[in-house]
Parts: structure tokens; sequence; C-alpha cells
């Protein structure tokens, strides 16, 4: 992906996926500009990991377009994106770590699969890359023997193996306390300024999504309802984009806490 280009770096066009015979994407449209963190914003089902793995051509879509730069990953040759993959990282919400592998292993996995390198280079990438997102010393351990927080990280620097161009945050908060999940926050922050990188990130932290964002997706029932920056999202008008930013459940929620409230107050 390294030719000149001026459009966004990814675009997704009418983007249809099912699961079954259930609809999870209906008629998505979304423009990703380079250099740009978007944040998808939105509660559990509404098809925010779906609209990532189909970026990363983990999964094709039932109709529509994904394109990077001017490639379109979904109706191109596997081994054409193959050479597009390699400039893609991605951080998955359990890490995804190999556990017989040493946490280095681990990080030059992709470097030795994918480049002619020397090992003693190799072996030099991946701790430079360790040391990037606080893990030096960490080098021998086993994926076993780290907390969540410290996983992520090392799965991060293995994204970050190859010197991405894309990278791409599934869940980074998930399962992780509120301390850690603020220095996952933090990192990424670093990396937006250290590196000329397009980040997408999927979560359903709101504190995460508006100290990390240039903009913010937010999806409903896989569709997109709502994208602005951080400040246009906030004070949107849309009820959707307000109840979830406020937490308010749905009506029929409400009438089942008000009845079990009622089944509990009453007498035999």
């Amino acid at each position: 992906m390294a030719e000149d280009f001026t459009g966004p770096l990814i675009r997704i066009v009418d983007v249809v996926s099912h699961y079954g015979e259930r609809r999870v994407l209906n008629h998505v449209n979304l423009e990703i500009q380079a250099g740009e963190t978007m944040v998808v914003l939105g509660g559990s089902g509404t098809g925010k990991s779906t609209l990532l793995r189909h970026i990363i051509r983990l999964e094709i879509p039932t109709a529509g377009h994904v394109y990077l730069k001017n490639h379109d990953v979904c109706h191109m040759p596997e081994e054409r994106f193959n050479l597009l993959r390699r400039k893609i990282g991605m951080l998955f919400q359990s890490a995804a770590l190999f556990n017989s592998m040493t946490i280095e292993e681990n990080v030059s996995l992709p470097l030795r699969e994918l480049t002619q390198l020397e090992e003693s280079t190799i072996r030099i990438m991946a701790r430079i890359k360790l040391d990037l997102v606080g893990l030096s010393g960490v080098e021998n351990y086993m994926p076993s023997e780290l907390s969540g927080g410290m996983r992520k990280r090392a799965g991060l620097a293995r994204a970050l193996a190859m010197d991405p161009e894309i990278l791409l945050f599934d869940e980074p908060s998930a399962g992780l306390d509120p301390v850690t999940a603020a220095g996952i926050d933090s990192l990424i922050l670093k990396l937006k300024l250290a590196f000329p990188m397009t980040i997408v990130v999927v979560t359903h932290e709101m504190a995460s999504a508006f100290a990390i964002a240039d903009r913010i997706t937010v999806m409903h029932e896989g569709e997109i309802i709502a994208v602005g920056t951080p400040e246009e999202i906030r004070t949107s008008p849309l009820p959707r984009v307000q109840q979830f930013l406020t937490r308010t459940p749905d009506e029929e929620a409400k009438d089942t806490q008000a009845y079990l409230r009622a089944l509990t107050r009453s007498g035999p």
C-alpha cells in the first residue's frame, strides 16, 4: 500500500453481513482517513467486531465492498490480499498469543514467517517493539506468566512487528481494570504521536473512546447511526446516541426491572 493515494485510506461501501439467517450489518458505509484514529462505539452485538473482521478479510460480507486505498479486499485473490495484510496489524480482544511460545517468539513470528531477515535482526526488532509497549525484560516469559494487561501489550507488540500502516484494535480494554485500561489508552495515544498510522478501535468503553478518538462512529443494531468528532457525538441530538452515552435502558428493560422489583416486594 505504499503507492501515492489521496482518498480515504479505508472505505466501507454498502456492506451487508449475515451469520446464518441473522443480519449483522445492514448496508454500512464508512470512510476512514489516513492518519486518523477512528473509534467504533456501540453496545454488544451491534456488529462492531464483524466490521473490523471484514477490514482484515477474516470474514467476507454477504454484499458490499471494503477498500484499502483502491484495493477491493472482498473481491481480490487471497495471495494478493496477503501482500496487503503485511501492512495491517491487529490486536485481538484476547491478545491471541500462542501459549507454547515465549513472548519474544510470539512477537518475532510475523518477522520470521514473512521476511528474510537474519535471526539476530529479528530478535533485535522484537525487543524494540516490546520496549515500545513497555515490556522490556519479559522476553523469555510465557503468556501464562503475564497479567491480562501485559498480554494485551505483548499482543500489540506483535501487531506492530511489521511496522503496519493500519492498526486495528478489537476491544483493547476488555477484561482490564480501569487503571490498566487507562494505560492501554495512553499507549494508543503514544503510538499515534510516534508513527504515521491509521488506527481503528472497536470498543464499548466510552471513557476510552473519548480519550483516544479523532472521530467516533456509533453503531446500533448493525447500522451506523452517527459519525463525528468526540464533541459532535457528545452533543448529538439523536436519541439512540444519547441513550448509549447516558446508559439509559430500553423501555422494555425498564418494564422488566419494575416487574422483578414488584415480585420481590409482593408477599405470598
